[in-house]
């Protein structure tokens, strides 16, 4: 009893204490389909290394690969073993390297391979026993979204989606999700046929970035931002993500899709919805859901979409000091290709809080810098006092959320230029993750693949906003379809001029990061 009465101790300090343990995922497998692409051997089967080098799963994990290749389980462990040596965040450990392999296994086949399919189930039941992953498993689906059927059909023929009452089975999807809204309609029903709604995670990596999550926390967990941010004070919205490389050896991928398809669709409505959302009643996954549903339903494209929206192609030019091919020059690419790889559009939000303010949404490849971010440009004063002493240098307020490489965030404001005359000038208040705590961010695949095993999902799309963003996106598709070759612009610059007209019919100008 406490001295001060009847009522038990409680330590103040203990909820905080508990809420900042970190969430180690109970017994389970995962089943990697695609395992010899790229995306397993860059992102995914690193991300499980580092998991596994925080202490963040289980002893018994286990990881199943299923390919074509006549590989046994020893050569699967040395293709994991290359990649994390490669491209894993945290440092290589022979101890945790040799725990973790134990649990690897292979199954080689096809697809549509029933004595395959057969041969991972016996695979899941033998790691049930002798790894005790307690008929937990989830189903990576690194592959083009053509295969997903025939891979989950195949999962409910061969007994693998109900794991039973103690039990969960999870499937994993990778975007694209779809190409546009109709095939993303039939693809959510192909799995919807096969797993519950809860059970199916589409993984949108740019929601696993510790500064997209940090976007939420800026917003709702300080009240300084929360008074501006709305119609009354914000003039404009620009969200840009923008690589300076090519498409590299993507061409069968990248050709026919195309720069909007591949990242307007899905990162950047993404981040447009948690820059743009009501607050949530709590951070669990249906809150979130429910208003980045609200703010999708009520974005609308700006028209006339000839006027409001770009593409365009890269030609041949320089990047980092070094001269380029362009677009149509890439191997795998057709002479007469209209894929877009650079693309702009236009945004309103139909409700009280953004009536009025544009939010305008662009991507690009070979373009002057690698740079994702999110400005957020406040309008000016009614009344600028200081306005026959502003230098050319100074301009609106502006806060910049750095999405990548330089995570962190910049507000910028006037200020005065040391000296006799009242001067002018715009200057910078700056964040960085880096420097402001000790422990380096986590990969994003990291966190969505531990949010995976834990069946934890706010930070995945649900299908209703999949169907929406294409739903907003379709009539740009279509728009450009019958418009002929996108625009030229020459790589390492910022896109062709049509982009930078979008902007100017409404008296702004594109941010150069």
């Amino acid at each position: 009893m406490s001295a001060r009465g009847s009522r038990p101790y409680t330590n103040p300090l203990r909820d905080l204490r508990d809420r900042r343990l970190p969430r180690i995922a109970g017994p389970c497998s995962m089943v990697i389909f695609g395992v010899t692409g790229d995306l397993s051997r860059k992102k995914v089967m690193p991300a499980i290394y580092d998991l596994a080098n925080r202490g963040l799963l289980p002893p018994g994990f286990s990881l199943v690969g299923f390919a074509r290749r006549d590989w046994e389980d020893q050569d699967f462990a040395s293709i994991v073993r290359d990649a994390v040596k490669q491209y894993s965040r945290t440092e290589f450990h022979d101890e945790v390297w040799d725990q973790l392999s134990a649990g690897f296994r292979f199954v080689s086949g096809d697809f549509d391979d029933d004595e395959a399919f057969d041969l991972l189930r016996t695979t899941l039941s033998d790691l049930d026993d002798e790894r005790g992953t307690g008929g937990n498993h989830a189903f990576y689906l690194a592959i083009p979204p053509g295969l997903f059927g025939n891979v989950v059909n195949q999962l409910k023929e061969h007994g693998l989606v109900n794991g039973g009452d103690d039990a969960w089975r999870r499937v994993v999807v990778e975007k694209p999700f779809g190409h546009d809204q109709e095939s993303a309609r039939a693809l959510n029903q192909v799995l919807a046929d096969v797993f519950p709604s809860g059970s199916v995670f589409r993984i949108d990596h740019y929601l696993g970035k510790e500064t997209v999550q940090n976007i939420m926390a800026l917003r709702f967990a300080n009240a300084l931002f929360e008074p501006l941010w709305n119609a009354l004070y914000v003039d404009h919205v620009q969200i840009t993500m923008a690589e300076d490389i090519g498409i590299g050896g993507r061409a069968g991928y990248y050709d026919g899709i195309g720069a909007a398809r591949d990242v307007i669709q899905n990162h950047l409505l993404q981040l447009m919805a948690l820059v743009a959302m009501e607050e949530p009643t709590t951070f669990e996954a249906g809150a979130l859901h429910r208003e980045k549903l609200k703010l999708l339903a009520s974005a609308t494209l700006a028209t006339p979409l000839s006027r409001t929206t770009a593409r365009g192609q890269y030609v041949r030019g320089w990047a980092g000091g070094v001269e380029v091919e362009g677009f149509l020059e890439e191997e795998g690419i057709g002479p007469d290709s209209r894929t877009e790889t650079y693309a702009a559009i236009t945004l309103n939000v139909a409700n009280r809080r953004w009536a009025g303010v544009p939010f305008y949404l662009r991507t690009g490849k070979r373009l002057g810098r690698r740079v994702t971010e999110v400005a957020v440009v406040f309008k000016r004063g009614a009344h600028l006092p200081f306005s026959d002493h502003a230098t050319e240098d100074f301009t609106q307020n502006a806060l910049v959320i750095r999405v990548q490489p330089d995570e962190g965030m910049t507000v910028r404001f006037g200020s005065k230029v040391p000296g006799t005359a009242m001067e002018i000038r715009d200057v910078s208040m700056d964040f960085a993750y880096g420097e402001s705590f000790t422990e380096s961010s986590p990969e994003a695949y990291e966190r969505l693949i531990l949010d995976v095993l834990l069946g934890d999902p706010p930070l995945f799309p649900r299908h209703e906003e999949v169907e929406l963003s294409w739903q907003i996106l379709d009539p740009v598709l279509e728009h450009w379809e019958a418009s002929g070759h996108p625009d030229e612009y020459e790589a390492g610059t910022w896109g062709p001029t049509s982009s930078d007209e979008v902007l100017a019919r409404n008296g702004h100008t594109w941010r150069r990061p």
